[in-house]
């Protein structure tokens, strides 16, 4: 997939840049000079709060945090949105994940998550190819007809914040790293990177992220 991007991916063994972006859960900021010299950090780098893949993959790391805590590893998301609007929207569906806003796709673009370009045959694809990350649909759907899918399952509903970041951030992928406590990446993972589309929506499991972390720290 061609993609639009300031920068590939970040790779082990590469700086993380720098952020300092509006928190989420509470007032102020939050940064990466925020864990650096403490603990490593598991980044995870989101879509909208539109995207039902990013809301489950959400979900799914309040509660990997807690393991990660366990063997000496911060979590911290960031979300593609206004923190205003990323507020609003967890103050009625809480997460034990901590969050940072960032509207501009600044911490995407720096930290090489793809955004592909959109082109007649990336459209095709994303008709032809079908998806059931979560399982939770009857059977694998076109990428578009399961995020709609899933939208309905969780009874959300659209609003023009929404759909604008929705317009705006389309087609970005999603991203994980894992920061020592000296600021230096040690695994990357990259949604889509090796399956292609067919990879779109899925997202690390527990054994997989402890996995990494457990690696980091022998």
């Amino acid at each position: 997939m061609a993609a639009i991007e300031s920068r590939p991916p970040l790779q082990p063994g590469e700086p993380a840049p720098d952020f300092t972006l509006p928190a989420v859960e509470r007032e102020g900021t939050v940064s990466l000079a925020d864990f650096r010299g403490r603990r490593p950090l598991l980044l995870a780098l989101f879509r909208g709060v539109y995207c039902p893949f990013c809301r489950r993959a959400i979900a799914q790391m309040g509660i990997t945090r807690e393991k990660l805590q366990a063997v000496g590893v911060e979590s911290l998301g960031i979300v593609a949105t206004k923190p205003e609007h990323a507020r609003l929207f967890f103050r009625f569906r809480p997460t034990r994940l901590p969050l940072a806003a960032d509207p501009e796709l600044r911490t995407h673009r720096a930290y090489g998550v793809p955004k592909p370009d959109v082109t007649p045959e990336l459209m095709r694809d994303l008709q032809s190819v079908r998806i059931n990350p979560t399982g939770e649909l009857a059977a694998p759907m076109p990428i578009l007809e399961a995020n709609d899918a899933l939208n309905r399952l969780d009874g959300f509903e659209p609003t023009e914040t929404d759909r604008d970041d929705s317009q705006r951030v389309f087609p970005q992928l999603k991203g994980q790293f894992l920061i020592d406590r000296d600021g230096i990446v040690r695994w990357v993972n990259i949604e889509g990177a090796t399956e292609g589309l067919a990879g779109i929506g899925k997202f690390p499991t527990d054994e997989e992220l402890l996995a990494a972390a457990r690696a980091l720290l022998a």
